[in-house]
């Protein structure tokens, strides 16, 4: 909202001078009142003006700072609505063995980081990938065991659904083939059925991440610091930090961001939101959704309804095409569920939660039904997380009862190398359904899960447009009657995400009275000649509240 003194004014004589103003552009602003402009003048944190070269420089003062956007596309600063920022920030320092491409690769690169790191420390991280480094079987504690032996190792699949222990880590978790699975979680075998290989499905990880020692305030720190220049190299102006961790994790991280934010050293808006299973300590204090400042925002709850296609621990209606026994697993039971929602959405806290199998999506959508008669009708903005797998028959229900799809599309090029495998043809062609659920209504919010996948919101754009696989088999498109058009994607990424965080007003389009949050690209992704090259397309600039907070040299 404008400052009470320039809304009393005469709008022919603003009674300040702008204090930046860039000029000579192409502006994207995702306003459908003016789709258009030449220039945008800020004043503070807020922009003052859009329009033409010559409306816009006609505010400009002796101390304006001015920037020639030189014919270059500006768009509106680009919102995640869907990532965990702390574990993006440390993934920045944790071994890497996401695209390894052999057993060999992947113990080089343990081996090294072995060598490199304290060994009193546990190594962590890893986000690898079965599907490319061993051709879809697992990797066994063995496999690790091979390079490195005599310290703690649990290092996680790049869905965070699963997570691979040495034998040293499972030793010192007392995990035997007397240990049974945890409820909404496996502990997988081997051939024997009984000895447990090393891999841990979902909520068995925690049977090992107990014993993982939690950051302390300066890891946190440097986390954080490193997870914000790595959102502004890229344009991400805004988050929604799902955050997982640790009680006191959390807690500590919302003091680093409070304390960031004063002291004038957050370059990235957080909206924070709490684990579902906590709900009531967020409740207990009177918090409600979207409570807080431009910078650090509260209120909103998410949870875990199932697991992850990758792990095949997606709740499905149908048993996965690799085992005619495994439908997956729900990782919260629909009943707790069913008590968290109604209790959080009745606190007046705002409810996402993970669901990626068709079954778990169905049944949630059942459950936010459930508490909106319970509770009564309001403007709640119940958020399904992934929504990844939907029967065609769900896609109405969206838009039916309000709920937004907070999609990630890098998942899309990604899980298309090997989706097919896990849950066939006919499922997949209902699966990452943009295009069907813009046409049926449905609003979308987009993110990238980083970091599941890249923080850059480029690549996840190309991959609603094009939708081309990134093993090359797909170039015309994987299931290409799902693409959407590049303002589509874009408004996911901007104006879609700030309406799921009750921020609309403030956010997601460049307008007179929002928050002068934008990005200069390197190309103009709308010119349908750029459409190839969408994934290839640089930040030049980010400006956060008025401030440039990157700049590409």
């Amino acid at each position: 909202m404008l400052p009470l003194l320039l809304l009393l004014a005469p709008a022919a004589e603003p009674p300040v001078a702008a204090d930046l103003i860039v000029h000579n552009g192409k502006v994207w602003t995702g306003d459908a009142k003016q789709p258009e402009a030449q220039a945008v003048a800020v004043w503070r944190d807020r922009i003052l003006k859009v329009g033409t070269n010559a409306e816009v420089k006609a505010l400009a003062g002796a101390n304006t700072k001015l920037i020639d956007l030189k014919g270059g596309r500006l768009v509106p600063g680009f919102y995640d609505s869907h990532l965990h920022f702390l574990a993006g920030g440390q993934s920045l320092s944790r071994v890497d063995l996401k695209d390894a491409e052999d057993e060999v690769e992947f113990g080089k690169r343990l081996t090294a980081f072995d060598k490199s790191t304290s060994r009193e420390r546990w190594i962590v991280g890893g986000l690898w990938d079965h599907d490319r480094t061993f051709k879809g079987e697992l990797p066994t504690a063995a496999t690790v065991d091979k390079f490195v032996k005599d310290r703690p190792v649990f290092i996680r699949r790049y869905d965070g659904h699963m997570g691979l222990a040495n034998s040293a880590a499972l030793k010192l978790a007392g995990i035997t083939a007397g240990t049974k699975d945890p409820a909404g979680g496996v502990i997988y075998r081997l051939a024997d059925g009984k000895t447990p290989s090393g891999i841990l499905k979902d909520n068995a990880m925690s049977l090992v991440d107990r014993l993982v020692p939690e950051p302390g305030d300066e890891e946190i720190l440097e986390a954080v610091l490193a997870a914000q220049k790595a959102a502004a190299e890229v344009g991400v102006t805004s988050v929604q930090d799902l955050d997982g961790n640790a009680p006191e994790t959390r807690r500590t991280l919302f003091r680093t961001y409070q304390r960031l934010a004063r002291g004038g050293k957050l370059t990235c808006r957080i909206d924070l939101r709490w684990p579902i299973a906590f709900y009531k300590e967020l409740a207990n204090t009177g918090t409600t959704a979207d409570f807080g400042n431009d910078f650090v925002r509260i209120g909103g709850v998410k949870g875990y309804m199932d697991g992850s296609l990758g792990s095949s621990t997606a709740k499905m209606f149908s048993p996965y095409e690799t085992d005619a026994k495994v439908t997956g697993v729900y990782v919260t039971e629909p009943d707790t569920m069913r008590s968290y929602i109604r209790g959080a959405d009745a606190a007046g806290l705002n409810v996402c939660v993970h669901a990626i199998g068709d079954q778990a999506n169905a049944v949630l959508l059942d459950l936010f039904a459930d508490a909106a008669k319970q509770n009564g009708a309001k403007d709640r903005r119940f958020r399904i997380e992934h929504a990844q797998h939907l029967r065609p028959e769900d896609y109405t229900r969206f838009k039916d009862q309000r709920v937004i799809a907070s999609m990630q599309p890098y998942h899309v090029i990604d899980d298309g190398r090997w989706a097919e495998g896990r849950i066939g043809a006919k499922r997949c062609a209902s699966s990452y359904a943009y295009r069907s659920l813009l046409d049926s209504g449905a609003k979308l919010a987009f993110g990238s899960d980083w970091p599941v996948a890249p923080i850059d919101p480029l690549p996840g754009i190309d991959a609603a447009v094009n939708r081309r696989t990134l093993d090359g088999k797909h170039p015309n498109g994987w299931y290409p009657e799902q693409r959407i058009t590049v303002a589509e994607a874009v408004e996911g990424y901007t104006l879609g995400s700030a309406f799921a965080g009750f921020q609309e007003k403030d956010r997601g389009s460049i307008a007179a009275g929002k928050l002068a949050d934008f990005v200069l690209l390197s190309r103009d992704i709308f010119v349908p000649a750029e459409k190839d090259k969408i994934a290839d397309t640089k930040v030049l600039l980010t400006v956060v509240g008025g401030k440039v907070v990157f700049e590409r040299k």
